[in-house]
């Protein structure tokens, strides 16, 4: 009787709050963090016995057609400007510098090729890569280190990271537009396919820019 009285006592002393409370809770936490945060994390924070999906869930549906979405960036959840009002936030995200060509067709192509190794880079690219490409991109987060490639040598990957989704409103990598897409809206070049130029013929990395420096000034 005594356990038995010890259990329900126990049951009401860490009983969830109403799920209305819940979404106010996971609300607080994504308005205040500059970084997506992951389910777990909500939970971690929120009381024992709270339903950190369910709360999300109806959060989500709470900011539908506002100004603010509730939006899924990888395996994370963050509050964002509603994408056709971000002509409002132009003044803020004004960009003074660009990225050179090097930086550009890297991150394309560990988005669109993940994972890939810098020998799969270099070959796709037809140039070598220069190692302050890739620490640079590294330092920005918006490239990471995956899993090595069971062949010799184990050589490691590169795959792009949830800093890089959420930077261009993306939810996974395969969100990313098409070559057609690409193409039309005047950010691919008709480049020869590979293999039509001879692997590093026409143009050297260190010959286009200083190989130490991501960024250009326009």
């Amino acid at each position: 009787m005594t356990d038995a009285t010890e259990e329900e006592g126990t049951g009401t002393l860490f009983e969830a709050p109403p799920l209305a409370e819940q979404e106010r809770m996971v609300e607080a936490v994504l308005f205040a963090s500059a970084e997506p945060v992951t389910i777990a994390d909500l939970e971690a924070r929120m009381p024992h016995g709270s339903d950190a999906v369910q709360a999300v869930e109806m959060l989500q549906k709470r900011y539908e057609g506002r100004g603010v979405r509730v939006v899924k960036v990888g395996e994370a959840w963050a509050i964002r400007t509603a994408p056709d009002l971000g002509f409002l936030m132009q003044k803020e995200t004004v960009e003074t510098r660009k990225l050179s060509r090097a930086a550009i067709e890297t991150l394309a192509i560990v988005a669109y090729h993940q994972p890939c190794t810098r020998a799969e880079i270099e070959e796709i690219r037809g140039v070598s890569v220069s190692r302050g490409t890739i620490d640079q991109l590294l330092e920005m987060e918006w490239i990471r280190l995956g899993r090595r490639r069971m062949t010799p040598g184990r050589p490691v990957t590169f795959v792009v990271t949830p800093q890089f989704l959420d930077h261009f409103g993306l939810e996974n990598a395969r969100d990313l537009p098409g070559l057609k897409e690409l193409r039309a809206a005047g950010l691919l070049e008709n480049r020869p396919p590979p293999g039509t130029i001879p692997l590093g013929e026409g143009r050297e990395e260190d010959q286009d820019e200083d190989q130490t420096e991501l960024f250009e000034e326009e």
